[in-house]
């Protein structure tokens, strides 16, 4: 046998197997940029800015604990999405939409996810729709607990699953597009009190579930047209009050 002796683990090799606090995790600048960007979108999404206001970047900065670099970073995103309008050298606003923007905009999406839905029913895999349907739930459960912004959150995440299933580039960046213009009224429809258009969404999205489940592209692309066309009057009727 061998005479090698194992020797105890002691305090000083301990400090030479630990990891130098440099290398450490930390959180990288793509997180951080991530995190404001997500952040930033649902504090005006959620309405917390009116149509046309300045975004108060101080005031953000000091909300966020952040600096302004990542800030403006983030607002040359959502400029890029259509929710926020960069003014030069004077910060940015919120983008306001007139009236008759509304119905174009939600017409084109309703068109856009009622081809997605159609494409997804011919080429959507098992395990995609598995992931929908665990979404729905998820979302489910926050309509019940009446938690409003992880509703929106996972329902906007099941309409993006369902473009994604569709598998079909150019008609993903099209949507991508128009979904960031129109995001803020998609969130202000589930606000409308007077025909409870939160219940409503929630039994249009079992139908949206259903039709998936069957691979019925016909009947799931005019569910998904009618979503829209609901979300439209609802997003009209909340913003006008």
């Amino acid at each position: 046998m061998s005479d090698t002796k194992i020797l105890p683990l002691n305090d000083s090799l301990a400090e030479i197997t630990a990891p130098p606090a440099a290398t450490r995790a930390e959180p990288s600048k793509a997180s951080l940029h991530d995190e404001v960007l997500a952040r930033l979108r649902d504090y005006i999404v959620e309405g917390n800015l009116s149509d046309g206001a300045r975004i108060p970047e101080r005031e953000l900065c000091t909300q966020f604990g952040v600096s302004r670099t990542p800030l403006r970073e983030a607002l040359k995103v959502l400029a890029s999405e259509g929710l926020v309008d960069l003014l030069p050298n004077r910060g940015a606003r919120v983008r306001a939409l007139r009236a008759e923007d509304y119905k174009e905009l939600f017409d084109v999406m309703g068109g856009l996810e009622a081809l997605a839905g159609r494409l997804a029913c011919e080429s959507m895999s098992q395990a995609q729709y598995a992931e929908i349907e665990a979404l729905h739930h998820e979302m489910y459960g926050f309509y019940l607990r009446r938690d409003l912004h992880e509703y929106f959150r996972s329902n906007q995440e099941i309409h993006q699953k369902i473009v994604d299933a569709a598998g079909n580039r150019a008609l993903t960046g099209m949507y991508a597009t128009v979904a960031g213009q129109i995001r803020r009224l998609r969130y202000a429809a589930n606000l409308d009190a007077k025909r409870d258009r939160w219940a409503e969404a929630v039994r249009e999205h079992e139908a949206i579930l259903d039709a998936l489940r069957r691979r019925a592209g016909a009947e799931l692309s005019d569910i998904l047209f009618k979503h829209l066309r609901n979300k439209q009057i609802a997003a009209r009727e909340s913003v006008s009050e």
